[in-house]
């Protein structure tokens, strides 16, 4: 297994910069275990279902944690990445190298941070010295979505990405990154599944900064995987089995959702109530215990979500479909179209 086996070119001008609208009119790719791929929309997804199926949400919600300030004269834009308590956040820092121990970072007038710590992994520890209601009301304030680097916006940030690049089902707060096969679902939608008795159980995986992190790798089983945050509830875990029991078919609404339910799956596939830290890593080879069909959008080259579609679909599957969708125009990225992965059995 190689890097490049998880390759391919991409034109920019089909990255989509902003969300469909209305979400559910994106595109959707079916990617049956067998047979030809059928182009059809969001929308269309509860006649793609079946009645007791259910479909697994990931309820994590972004925080605005992309701050943009200055060290004197130097610009220092820095996401934050984990909260370490008493008003402390690790951060990656774009310039950080020109950063040192003990220096001021001012964000806001009333809204400032001091570099305590520099790690070799690139990120800095910054000292708020304000925690709790206090600091979430002044990153609302002042902090900008930390959309991912293929996604152009001004500096500061557009503020209408602070309702787009959020799902409709986010109450944990969290994440650093949006759940993106999240986005594409809208109240009339979720009124439709329903209507088909199609049902639904919410997860929470809060989405590390990992998920922007390339594999650099020549050997992708040898990158290390950043730990991300999950739990699922007892009454979640129960729900989702009986929908199996039944003879459901479990539908991952997510790489996110899905790398949590193999975290919490037993051998033979039951649901576990979980709460912790995953460091998943799916590659090609994995025996998937948990789920049936995954609801995906289209990832980057040479990163681990397309490995995972590809241990999923196989990697020469995988490839045949992303080659269709860019004959067929389908749009990429966080804010694009989607594909509907059924498992080979």
């Amino acid at each position: 297994m190689r890097i490049e086996d998880f390759d391919y070119d991409l034109p920019r001008e089909r990255i989509a910069q902003y969300p469909s609208e209305p979400r559910d009119a994106a595109r959707l790719l079916l990617i049956p275990a067998d047979g030809l791929f059928a182009d059809k929309r969001i929308a269309e997804l509860p006649l793609l279902l079946r009645r007791g199926d259910l479909l697994v949400f990931n309820d994590t919600k972004v925080i605005p944690a992309r701050l943009y300030g200055r060290r004197g004269e130097a610009k220092v834009e820095a996401t934050l990445i984990r909260d370490e308590g008493g008003g402390v956040w690790r951060a990656f820092v774009k310039g950080a190298k020109r950063l040192r121990m003990g220096d001021l970072v001012s964000f806001a007038p009333d809204f400032s941070a001091r570099v305590l710590e520099k790690r070799l992994e690139g990120d800095v520890s910054l000292d708020f010295g304000v925690e709790g209601e206090a600091f979430r009301e002044a990153l609302a304030h002042h902090g900008a979505m930390p959309l991912p680097p293929y996604l152009s916006r001004p500096e500061g940030g557009d503020p209408r990405d602070k309702t787009l690049y959020q799902t409709i089902f986010a109450r944990a707060e969290g994440a650093v990154a949006a759940p993106t096969a999240g986005l594409h679902f809208t109240p009339r939608l979720l009124s439709a599944l329903e209507a088909r008795g199609i049902l639904s159980a919410t997860v929470t995986l809060h989405v590390g900064p990992g998920t922007f992190l390339p594999v650099r790798v020549a050997d992708p089983r040898e990158h290390p995987m950043h730990a991300e945050e999950g739990s699922i509830s007892a009454a979640a875990a129960s729900r989702i089995n009986r929908a199996r029991q039944a003879g459901g078919r479990i539908v991952a609404v997510g790489t996110t959702s899905l790398r949590l339910l193999e975290s919490a799956a037993a051998e033979d596939g039951e649901i576990e109530p979980f709460a912790g830290e995953t460091r998943l890593f799916i590659l090609p080879g994995y025996r998937f215990r948990a789920i049936d069909m995954l609801l995906t959008n289209f990832h980057l080259p040479r990163s681990t979500l397309l490995m995972l579609v590809s241990a999923l679909a196989g990697i020469d599957r995988i490839r045949a479909a992303y080659a269709h969708a860019l004959a067929a125009g389908y749009r990429f990225y966080s804010y694009g179209d989607a594909c509907l992965i059924e498992r080979p059995r």
